[in-house]
C-alpha cells in the first residue's frame, strides 16, 4: 500500500473515479452535489491510496475548515472501493490525511461522517461535536472532531 498527495491531473481523475463509484453510483448522491469547486488541484489537498499492484483503491481530501483558517482542517470525501472495504484501507487513507494535515500546521480536524461510519471514526479518535444528526445529500451525518495536539 502506498498513499500519495495528489499532484497531477491523472491522480486527481483517479480520486474522482473512486468517488464516482462510491458516492454517485453506489450511494446515489447527485453528481452536482458530489463534485464541487474543491475538486481541482490547489483548492484542496487530495490523497490517493494505491494497492500493492499500483491500482487506486481509496481517497480523501482536506481543506481549511473556513477560508483562511490555519487551525482547523475539514476532511471530506473519504471513499474506499466497495469490494475492498473491511481490509483497513479506510484507516490507511485517514492516517495519510492526518499526517498531511499535521504537516500543514493544522491543530484540529473536523469531518461530517455518514452515520453508519461513526464507529469507524471513533476508533480513529474522533468524537461527536454535537448530538445533532443532519442530512447531507439525503444521507444522515454527524459532525465529528479530533484534536491533533
Amino acid at each position: 500500500m502506498r498513499a500519495v498527495r495528489v499532484v497531477d491531473e491523472a491522480q486527481l481523475r483517479a480520486c474522482l473515479s473512486i468517488r464516482r463509484k462510491v458516492f454517485i453510483e453506489e450511494q446515489r448522491v447527485p453528481e452536482a452535489l458530489e463534485i464541487d469547486e474543491f475538486d481541482q488541484l490547489g483548492r484542496a489537498v487530495h490523497v490517493l491510496l494505491y494497492d500493492d499492484a499500483g491500482a487506486p483503491v481509496a481517497t480523501a481530501r482536506f481543506r481549511p475548515y473556513h477560508p483562511g483558517d490555519r487551525d482547523t482542517a475539514k476532511v471530506q470525501r473519504v471513499a474506499v472501493l466497495g469490494h475492498l472495504r473491511g481490509q483497513g484501507l479506510g484507516r490507511r487513507v485517514m492516517q495519510a490525511v492526518e499526517e498531511l494535515v499535521r504537516e500543514a500546521g493544522f491543530r484540529e480536524i473536523v469531518l461530517d461522517a455518514q452515520l453508519h461510519a461513526e464507529q469507524f471514526y471513533e476508533k480513529l479518535g474522533y468524537r461527536r461535536a454535537s448530538d445533532d444528526v443532519f442530512e447531507d445529500a439525503g444521507i444522515p451525518h454527524v459532525r465529528m472532531r479530533k484534536s491533533l495536539m
